[in-house]
């Protein structure tokens, strides 16, 4: 079935979009009447990138009075994140929303947005990301073949543990934490004194259920969606770092839109990032009710300063000075938002 949709979907890029009333030249003169592209998203139907992009859909095919028809797959069935994201740059997929840390493995500037307390919420993360400092940050996508269209929620990282709650910064000290396979995060849970332990999310329910990890430091919707919480007693709200959905086009395609066409999916895709946000909010809730059910005990006013204040404040940052990702003069400008 895989192999089947993403040689149809290879098929369509390589005749071109599909374009009524001229075909692409006649786009490029701002003259097309339709345009039919696809978008993909790689996670499950019932994953939040998934109903990101179907309400995209809905959202262009609306604002465009049904002259730009999107058609929608998901559930990996044209490949995982990173086939995508490649498939995406070389034009097989026309638009692609998928998690912003993908896009650091060819985009290094992305790496900006993994920076622990950057944000202080979700809420400030969407103001910024989709503000003009968004697009410095995404301004030089169309050198890897995408063009920057919005930035949507994947959730803010907090902790939570199976055995002691965690209030302070000193609370955390020594404590075994899952982290992604990402220098970042070993990096920050290191500086902060803990003990990260680097393991892939399929590894995470075994290792906190034999001492492997005994904390992890996710989202609170993704424990429940993931369905890590069996062993978890405490949760605590530091909000220390945020995770980004990116949206992007393949940018040989956005060339053959008209500005019109461009200004319909770029205004809509800004929609769809605040609907993600949204959409997220709300499950967070639900996620919240599931774990007190469960009986995680929660702490919502854990000593934040605390954690800021151990790894040194902005100074932190200036570890990653050499870097070629590293722009302070973004980083100023989101810390005084």
């Amino acid at each position: 079935m895989k192999k089947t949709l993403l040689t149809l979907i290879v098929l369509s890029a390589a005749a071109g979009m599909v374009f009524a009333g001229g075909g692409a030249d006649s786009s490029a003169a701002g003259s097309a009447k339709a345009a039919s592209l696809t978008v993909y998203s790689p996670g499950n139907a019932t994953a939040v990138p998934t109903k990101t992009i179907l309400k995209y859909k809905e959202l262009v095919e609306a604002a465009s009075g049904g002259k730009i028809q999107l058609t929608a797959h998901h559930s990996g069935e044209l490949g995982n994140d990173a086939e995508a994201l490649q498939s995406t740059r070389m034009g097989t997929i026309d638009i692609i929303f998928a998690g912003t840390s993908g896009f650091t493995s060819f985009y290094a500037k992305a790496s900006i947005l993994d920076l622990p307390f950057l944000f202080r919420d979700a809420k400030q993360a969407y103001e910024i990301v989709n503000s003009p400092i968004g697009e410095q940050i995404f301004g030089d996508l169309p050198s890897v073949g995408l063009v920057y269209l919005s930035e949507g929620d994947n959730g803010m990282r907090h902790i939570a543990t199976t055995k002691k709650p965690v209030h302070t910064v000193n609370d955390v000290k020594g404590l075994k934490i899952r982290v992604p396979t990402s220098k970042m995060y070993l990096d920050v849970w290191g500086a902060l004194g803990a003990t990260p332990v680097a393991l892939a999310l399929n590894e995470l329910a075994i290792a906190l259920s034999n001492g492997t990890a005994e904390a992890q430091d996710n989202a609170t919707y993704h424990l429940v969606a993931n369905a890590t919480y069996d062993h978890i007693k405490h949760y605590s709200f530091i909000n220390y770092m945020w995770m980004g959905c990116t949206m992007a086009a393949n940018a040989d395609m956005w060339k053959k839109l008209s500005p019109e066409q461009q200004k319909i999916l770029k205004e809509q895709a800004v929609a769809a990032a605040k609907y993600s946000f949204d959409t997220i909010e709300q499950d967070n809730v639900t996620a919240t009710e599931t774990l007190k059910k469960a009986g995680v005990q929660f702490d919502t006013s854990p000593d934040i300063k605390s954690f800021k204040d151990k790894l040194g404040g902005s100074n932190y940052y200036k570890q990653y000075a050499g870097e070629k990702w590293y722009n302070q003069s973004i980083i100023d400008q989101i810390l005084a938002k």
